[in-house]
């Protein structure tokens, strides 16, 4: 087989662009994202759709569409507008843009990047019930149970607990045999006065 130099290839990213107007406004919108923003796309998607350990649904699609439009499209936003997000997707709902921006997107590019959102999800809500996430959840939380820890030995109170133990053995337990099934307890009659 004869090699040759990659560079005679001439290999480059593809650049092309679809176009669709809105608003009177020419939209540009990518055939294809880097792999670095697609990565990005990914992870702060589910980042920001993450609440106690589970994934919203509905804040999933959001923020996986809004970034879609942030690196897929020519539109710039103000950091101002991208404050509050969820107003700022429902105008690109309920106007329609959403809709027109993912007609005028790739379609093999739309399905890899939601296919690898959902494998990359998949795979972690899989090491969430892990042994590992386990472990690690155990010494992340280890910090704040020692503290817990703490405040109850520093609340033990010898003297409650010498009359529990007296307590105990007046009413007949021994601390020396163990109890068993056939351990018979002392009863003590209530009576009225």
């Amino acid at each position: 087989m004869s090699k040759i130099t990659y560079s005679k290839i001439g290999l480059k990213v593809n650049t092309e662009v679809n176009k669709f107007t809105f608003n009177d406004q020419e939209i540009e919108v990518l055939h294809y994202l880097p792999i670095e923003d697609k990565i990005d796309l990914i992870e702060v998607a589910l980042q920001k759709a993450e609440e106690d350990g589970i994934y919203n649904e509905t804040m999933l699609d959001m923020y996986f569409h809004l970034n879609m439009v942030y690196l897929y499209s020519n539109i710039t936003f103000t950091e101002k507008q991208k404050e509050n997000e969820p107003k700022l997707y429902d105008a690109m709902v309920s106007s329609g843009f959403i809709a027109a921006f993912l007609q005028a997107m790739d379609e093999d590019e739309y399905t890899a990047v939601f296919n690898d959102l959902q494998r990359v999800r998949a795979s972690r809500e899989k090491y969430d019930l892990s042994t590992a996430a386990i472990v690690k959840s155990l010494i992340v939380d280890l910090p704040e149970n020692a503290k817990t820890a703490a405040a109850v030995v520093d609340g033990f109170d010898p003297t409650q607990f010498q009359r529990l133990l007296n307590f105990a053995k007046a009413s007949g337990f021994d601390d020396n045999k163990s109890a068993t099934a056939n351990s018979k307890l002392s009863v003590v009659k209530a009576t009225k006065s």
